[in-house]
């Protein structure tokens, strides 16, 4: 396969890969115990084992320079250019990339003294993201592949309950930040909050753990440019859902934690919340306290968008 005619859409993705210099392409040596390892899905382990590419193939050479432009910005809060879709190798294709972008990850942790576990769990959510993309889809695959290159990075750490993620303040968020009087602005050192899917309930107690490692993680391990704010934009800050949750609702006390400062439009959110069932708007199942909310909010000709808050460090 001519995998730069593949990339003709992309020229720029294409001139960093052709430029950029690193290691060779090495895959895990007992491939199928580092799938379980990293939690992917029963049901997709004998297939990624079938996918392998090979060596001297166009996808060889387009999963060694992926790697290398990995590798080329360990730790770097201006990343490279994002991976984009490329279905036409297969839907395994970027599980190999991170698979053999992990070492160099592992290393870069191990100079920083992060924790094994911690490590451990980071890594964990690419197995996540593929049974998040197989319950949104219906089918095999990983789940926005870019997504996955800030834990390869060594920007992105699970602790807990909750992701967290090296960032800078945009624009409007470093003027939220200061017109609340903090000492910040625009370009200011932050921390994107995320919360994974398929970790149990999003308890108040569970958050709090995980913010309370989080302040004492990133000035331990990464001294240079404390946070200044903490920030999430989620579907999760969607403020219609307040109105029509409970008081005691874990996503409710969630919004809380944040002062909000902007909405964004989720075209996502529905399959965030119902997966694969959400393909039809007109007929949202109504399971749980979430699912009648949000259903309702649809019904009622709500919009689906997200809301972008920030809480202090």
């Amino acid at each position: 396969m001519d995998v730069k005619a593949l990339l003709r859409d992309h020229p720029a993705w294409l001139d960093h890969l052709e430029s950029v210099e690193g290691p060779d392409l090495v895959l895990p040596a007992d491939l199928m115990s580092e799938l379980l390892r990293l939690a992917v899905p029963h049901e997709d382990v004998g297939p990624v084992l079938a996918a392998r590419p090979e060596r001297g193939t166009g996808a060889w050479w387009l999963a060694e320079r992926c790697v290398r432009s990995l590798v080329s910005t360990m730790g770097d809060l201006d990343g490279p250019p994002p991976f984009v879709p490329l279905p036409e190798l297969g839907p395994y294709f970027y599980v190999y990339v991170h698979l053999a972008a992990l070492p160099h990850t592992r290393a870069y942790h191990r100079r920083l003294g992060v924790p094994e576990e911690v490590s451990f769990a980071t890594f964990t959510d690419l197995g996540r993201n593929m049974a998040v993309h197989r319950k949104r889809h219906g089918a095999p695959g990983l789940h926005a592949p870019h997504w996955f290159m800030l834990h390869a990075r060594g920007l992105l750490y699970a602790l807990g309950r909750l992701q967290f993620n090296r960032a800078t303040l945009g624009r409007a968020a470093g003027e939220a930040v200061r017109a609340a009087g903090l000492p910040g602005g625009p370009g200011a050192s932050s921390l994107g909050v995320h919360v994974p899917d398929f970790l149990g309930p999003l308890t108040p107690g569970e958050c709090d753990a995980s913010f309370a490692r989080a302040r004492r993680f990133f000035p331990r391990h990464f001294p240079d440019g404390k946070p200044v704010v903490m920030t999430c934009g989620s579907w999760l800050l969607n403020d219609d859902l307040a109105r029509r949750l409970p008081d005691d609702a874990n996503i409710v006390a969630f919004q809380r934690r944040f002062q909000l400062f902007d909405r964004f439009d989720d075209s996502e959110m529905l399959a965030y919340v119902y997966g694969a069932g959400a393909a039809n708007p007109a007929a949202l199942p109504r399971r749980t306290r979430l699912e009648g909310a949000v259903a309702d909010h649809v019904e009622a000709g709500g919009t689906c968008h997200g809301g972008i808050g920030w809480l202090p460090f």
